[in-house]
């Protein structure tokens, strides 16, 4: 599969996101969108890895994968995240029994 068609669907994946953690006030749909982002940077990098891992991974195998020890560590951000944004919504859920992101500005209070 070619390079062009990888990058116009991660550019997919990575649109539908940005649009969904700026229109949406759900919380968990929020959390699920900046996974659908997370998602799309993996999937460029592992595609870059592979495009640069035929040209480049015979002459310099260590160079090639390093993308997916970006990918690693980016899928680790991310379990990290929901395991903290999660801890957040149910709390925000047992004091307001709502998800909705409008609330949180009862917390300054």
């Amino acid at each position: 599969m070619a390079i062009s068609n990888y990058i116009f669907l991660a550019s997919a994946l990575f649109t539908i996101g940005v649009i969904g953690v700026l229109t949406r006030r759900n919380a968990i749909i929020i959390f699920m969108c900046v996974e659908l982002m997370l998602n799309a940077a993996n999937l460029l990098l592992v595609a870059f890895s592979q495009m640069h891992n035929a040209h480049l991974g015979k002459y310099f195998p260590t160079l090639a994968s390093d993308a997916q020890v970006f990918v690693f560590f980016i899928m680790v951000v991310a379990a990290a995240e929901v395991s903290v944004g999660l801890a957040i919504i149910v709390m925000l859920y047992r004091n307001t029994h709502s998800v909705d992101v409008n609330f949180l500005n009862r917390l300054k209070n």
